[in-house]
């Protein structure tokens, strides 16, 4: 498996350098120079295994030339052993929808799934070469939490979380925040998440001061967190279809990380019919797929945070594979974001587009009103973000069988959940201490040269 940047297709990396860059050299996002595929047997073949016997098919596929398929099928089950749910993720029936649980994981949250593994891949590589590394990550309220569980203790690495201060929810905090290890930096960014992810992309961009520092990243826009991603679309797409038949995932998302996973397993070819693009009103993703002009407005604060997002990263690798993998196409579309802050694709690729998404958004009083009606209907507690996933699947006539992915615990957003629902949602008893232990965290302004400096001071 080679690798390409979606800003140069000439060329190659491996995946090892994927992994521990994060990012391409030239600022571009990588992605497979051919992606795997599966004929309609072979996907059949897959159908009855476990979801750890299916992720080490899938996951190799990706890194053969890092990994031996054994040594996949070993950290899959290191990554997964702490989970709650015996096959790492749950399906529950709703009426006509299928609830896919991605929560199961040690901070109550899909993100978890990619992170465990992510971490040990980390571990081992870093071994063999005898490396250090120091990972710079922003966070919408749940990544930086995967990726400190992932990361906390280990010796060759340390973390550095910026999270947007006052803006994702205080559970979702203190499970960055309450962490005791000496390989963990919290920090409260004045801002919102975009201008966390700038910040980041912007040190990645230095080449001076991200080699000096061995600098990776953990967001969606590490490749691995997508491969990892994959999986559960087959698994899930397993358990409900017949042979033959096309489903519908419904997918909420700000970052178009994991709802590109679900593309990817499309291309790789699982039988999906559409991809719901599920939002709040921070709706880009909804206005370029209808405009095709891609402008972010002001980001607004909701109750949904962690899709509190104008600028999505991952769109790029979209872009990309519709144009055929034309890197100048994507520089230029590139150029354009960065001097005028948007950019306007042809129609031609947005009626590509539209044959594997659609989109739709969800206000504040729609989002709360899911939750209450999900809980008078069903007995069941959902998060905001799965009651975005849900809420849009009403307002989009989608006859197949459809998915929701369902990407929090509810329990981490219990001040809307209870206020809905009058039900106050728990965390698992083993997490309870989270509220309660003493948080450390750093609050610095929005300024790059001092953010360098207190990482520098750090390592």
């Amino acid at each position: 498996m080679e690798y390409i940047s979606t800003r140069n297709s000439e060329k190659t990396f491996s995946f090892q350098d994927v992994l521990l860059r994060g990012l391409a050299p030239d600022g571009g996002l990588f992605v497979p120079k051919i992606f795997p595929t599966f004929n309609i047997n072979e996907l059949e073949n897959l159908r009855n295994l476990s979801y750890r016997e299916l992720a080490t098919k899938i996951i190799y596929k990706f890194c053969s030339d890092e990994f031996s398929e054994n040594e996949i099928k070993n950290l899959v089950e290191i990554s997964y052993r702490s989970f709650r749910a015996k096959d790492v993720v749950k399906i529950e029936k709703m009426g006509k929808l299928n609830l896919l649980e991605l929560f199961h994981g040690p901070t109550l949250a899909f993100k978890d799934i990619a992170m465990q593994v992510i971490g040990n891949m980390y571990q081992k590589v870093l071994e063999k070469n005898n490396l250090k590394i120091n990972i710079i990550v922003a966070t919408s309220g749940d990544t930086g939490a995967a990726a400190i569980s992932a990361i906390k203790d280990r010796r060759n690495m340390n973390i550095f979380v910026l999270h947007p201060d006052k803006k994702i929810s205080d559970v979702q905090r203190k499970f960055m925040t309450t962490v005791n290890s000496k390989n963990v930096f919290n920090i409260a960014l004045e801002g919102n998440f975009d201008d966390c992810q700038k910040v980041v992309k912007t040190m990645f961009a230095d080449k001076t001061f991200s080699s000096s520092i061995n600098m990776s990243g953990v967001n969606s826009i590490n490749w691995s967190r997508i491969v990892i991603q994959i999986v559960y679309y087959f698994f899930s797409f397993f358990k409900i279809s017949e042979k033959g038949e096309k489903i519908n995932f419904s997918v909420p998302t700000g970052n178009f990380g994991d709802i590109y996973a679900g593309y990817v397993a499309k291309k790789m070819g699982l039988p999906i019919n559409k991809l719901v693009i599920a939002t709040n009103k921070n709706d880009i993703l909804k206005r370029v797929i209808k405009t095709g002009l891609y402008k972010p407005t002001k980001v607004e604060h909701t109750i949904s945070p962690s899709m509190d997002i104008q600028v999505a990263s991952n769109f790029e690798r979209l872009i990309f594979d519709i144009c055929s993998n034309n890197s100048k196409k994507i520089l230029n579309l590139m150029n354009d974001f960065s001097q005028k802050r948007e950019f306007k694709l042809e129609k031609e690729s947005v009626e590509k587009i539209k044959e594997s998404f659609c989109s739709e958004s969800l206000s504040e009083n729609e989002t709360r009103f899911i939750i209450s009606e999900i809980y008078k209907n069903n007995k069941m507690l959902i998060d905001p973000h799965t009651a975005v996933g849900i809420g849009v699947t009403q307002k989009i006539p989608l006859k197949e069988k459809t998915i929701v992915l369902s990407t929090a615990h509810p329990s981490k957003f219990s001040d809307v959940v209870a206020k809905e629902t009058g039900v106050e949602p728990n965390l698992p008893e083993s997490l309870q201490g989270v509220l309660t232990k003493k948080e450390e965290y750093k609050r610095l302004p929005k300024n790059l040269e001092n953010l360098k400096k207190y990482i520098l001071k750090q390592i």
